[in-house]
């Protein structure tokens, strides 16, 4: 099926919910209220025509100074079955930065949404494991928000010294041939 026909299924399945949907190169791309995120990708998943049984990708997106909704969550589904794909956009509003998870539907979202959360603050409602992925649990600020400072945060993270350390304890154990 072609990615506009996939598009017209879901505007017409869920009519309301369907804000835009664009055309580029070939690839279709489909900007939906973030309200019933997941029950339009459980439809996705389970109807037999579509069958997206995997999900690529889920990322964030910073529109910093868009007076909206400042963020997107990006998905980027596809079907093993019937070599057919779709991107997903979620409009997500800097002052509740808040989207279903996508976990019942596909359970490898786990990974993606944490990193979401870990790198733009967006946090995902029913994730079992809400927590950071990539930087420690102690750093503050969300890095890849274009409002984050360019040379990281004013001051040195604490853990810092503590990495340093670590690392001159165990340079004995490095791999030299």
């Amino acid at each position: 099926m072609e990615p506009v026909e996939i598009a017209n299924k879901i505007k017409e399945k869920f009519p309301d919910e369907v804000l835009d949907v664009k055309e580029f190169r070939g690839q279709v791309s489909v900007t939906l209220k973030k309200s019933r995120i997941l029950e339009i990708c459980r439809y996705l998943h389970d109807d037999p025509e579509l069958y997206f049984d995997y999900l690529i990708d889920v990322c964030g997106v910073d529109y910093l100074g868009r007076k909206d909704k400042r963020f997107e969550v990006v998905y980027h589904l596809y079907s093993v079955k019937h070599r057919h794909a779709i991107r997903l956009k979620a409009e997500v509003s800097e002052n509740e930065p808040r989207i279903d998870s996508v976990m019942p539907v596909w359970v490898g979202a786990n990974w993606h949404e944490r990193e979401c959360f870990d790198m733009y603050g967006i946090m995902f409602k029913g994730h079992p494991d809400p927590r950071r992925i990539l930087m420690p649990e102690d750093w503050e600020g969300y890095p890849l928000r274009k409002d984050y400072p360019v040379k990281g945060p004013a001051k040195e993270w604490p853990g810092f010294l503590d990495v340093l350390d670590r690392a001159k304890r165990f340079k004995d154990f490095e791999w030299h041939e």
